[in-house]
Order: C-alpha cells, then sequence, then structure tokens
C-alpha cells in the first residue's frame, strides 16, 4: 500500500512547504468583509492582522466539502492507494467531523485522523505520520497511532490584546475593559480538545517566562520519562514584525539548549481570528519511535 498523507493549513505547513515534505496540505479558508481566502494561497500574515488591525470583520471557516473531496480524489489518482488526513482538533472546528463523513463514502482509501492538535503540535502529528508512511504503515495504522498519543502535547499562548477575545464572545466588554488599564496578559492553554484559559499575568513579559516556566514544567514532570530526543517544542505567534518572532524563537531555543528540535511556524489564521495580533505561543509534543 503506498499512503498520502494530507493535513491542512492550521499545522503551519503551507502548500509550498508541504510540496517539498512530500505531503499534501489543505489552505483553511478566512473572510475579510465577505470576501473568501485561503491561507499561504491568497493571503499573507501583513495583509491578515493588518485587515484586524483595521477594524474589517474578519473570520475563520472550515473547508467546504467539495474541496476536501477535489484533493482527496486528485491524490488517489495520483498513484497512491491510502490517505491519512489531519486536520485540526475536532474540539476546535467541526472540520474534522465533517470529514470523517466524508470519508465514508471512500470505502477504507481516506482515513480521517482525530488528533486532538493544532499549530506546532499537529506539525509534529504530520510528521510522524509521514515518517511511518515512509516505512510502509498503512492510513489505518497510522490514524490508530497518531489518536493514542494524540494528547501527548501541550500549547501556550499570551494574548497581547483583549479585544478580540471580546469580539468571539470570551471575554466581555467590562472585562476587556479593565484587563486593557490593568495591562492584564492572559495566557491560554490547549490540551487536546478547546482553548481555555490557563493563568492571567501583568504585560507580556511575565506572560512569556509564565509560557517557558509552564514547559519546563510538562517537560521535567509530565513528560519526565521521556527520552529527550524524542521531545519537540515549537515557539509560535501572530507577529506583525519578522524581528519579533525571531526575538521569541530565540528565547525559546536558549531556554531550552538540551531540546536538538526546537523550530518556529507563525499560529494558523484560525487561532489568529481569536487571540489577534502580536500573541506568542508555544507548544511541546512527544514523537514515537516504537512503529
Amino acid at each position: 500500500m503506498k499512503t498520502a498523507v494530507m493535513t491542512d493549513s492550521n499545522s503551519g505547513i503551507k502548500p509550498e512547504e508541504a510540496e517539498t515534505l512530500g505531503i499534501y496540505s489543505l489552505p483553511m479558508p478566512v473572510i475579510i468583509d465577505g470576501k473568501v481566502y485561503f491561507e499561504g494561497k491568497d493571503i499573507a500574515q501583513e495583509q491578515f492582522y493588518g485587515d484586524m488591525l483595521a477594524g474589517k470583520d474578519v473570520s475563520s471557516s472550515q473547508p467546504s466539502p467539495g474541496d476536501v473531496m477535489d484533493m482527496w480524489d486528485e491524490i488517489l489518482k495520483s498513484g497512491y492507494d491510502q490517505i491519512v488526513y489531519i486536520p485540526m482538533s475536532s474540539g476546535l472546528s467541526a472540520s474534522c467531523h465533517a470529514a470523517i463523513q466524508l470519508a465514508q463514502d471512500y470505502d477504507g482509501k481516506v482515513q480521517v485522523v482525530d488528533n486532538h492538535r493544532i499549530s506546532v503540535t499537529m506539525r509534529q502529528s504530520v510528521m510522524e505520520a509521514k515518517r511511518m508512511a515512509e516505512n510502509g504503515a498503512t492510513a489505518e495504522e497510522i490514524k490508530k497511532k497518531l489518536e493514542k498519543d494524540a494528547y501527548n502535547a501541550s500549547i501556550y499562548i499570551a494574548v497581547d490584546t483583549l479585544e478580540y477575545l471580546k469580539k468571539g464572545g470570551r471575554v466581555t466588554a467590562a472585562g476587556a475593559a479593565i484587563g486593557a488599564v490593568l495591562n492584564i496578559k492572559p495566557v491560554l492553554t490547549i490540551q487536546g480538545e478547546k482553548l481555555d484559559a490557563f493563568a492571567k499575568v501583568r504585560g507580556m513579559k511575565k506572560a512569556e517566562i509564565k509560557m517557558l516556566d509552564s514547559i519546563e514544567d510538562d517537560l521535567n514532570n509530565r513528560f519526565g520519562n521521556v527520552d529527550r530526543d524524542k521531545i519537540r517544542i515549537g515557539a509560535a505567534g501572530t507577529f506583525l514584525k519578522e524581528e519579533d518572532a525571531e526575538q521569541w524563537y530565540e528565547m525559546v531555543r536558549e531556554r531550552f539548549l538540551e531540546i536538538k528540535d526546537v523550530y518556529y511556524d507563525p499560529l494558523s489564521f484560525s487561532i489568529g481570528c481569536h487571540v489577534g495580533p502580536n500573541a506568542i505561543g508555544i507548544g511541546i509534543s512527544v514523537i514515537s519511535r516504537d512503529c
């Protein structure tokens, strides 16, 4: 069996990078003042966050069934026998369950993974799937393995402004106003399912320290018995300036020198819609080598 690996741009893997990696990545749609754009295809970060700052109506959307099935059909026609599809967590979007329903018409040729991940931890699931496929694993075997290991990951995100959490109904208008006056920066977490509150601190510097300390705690306690060569740490953000992204990446890399694989990815637009520009994130995940 020749198995293809497919994901969506919530993994941080855009179409051009996917081609280099030998996988397939479906661009996720975003809607700006009623017009649909596709992440990594016809809209860049500068325009996306610039439009948010300009007060335009910005929202995320799930891919259409037609776009999903068109990519599946294209892959199967190109010589693959099976597809393992890794969309964003079912706890964050209905797109995963929608894909599971669509896959029922493909007689087992398409296996949809409910991996409970997004962004930098989702990327590691995709890379693990690619490694397994290259070693001869079937789509069903990859699905079972990824779902078994899905919760071996954490993500923390610090929000620079409460404005977009207020728009999404996660913070009241009064709470956002008080937070702005007091320079409160919420730290959010994704532990497999939803985006939840984790901590509140004063200022982004303290938020950075809180997240770094939280990852270190995961590393030493939750994943304390895991070999360091099986740990991956990803820095992330919705930075408007490239130098800010580089600075955050360097902070993460220097804090975790014992981890060989530390990398940076922009947060996906699906997360960016909720956290706004200049948010910072970090994720930790465990990979397996037993199959």
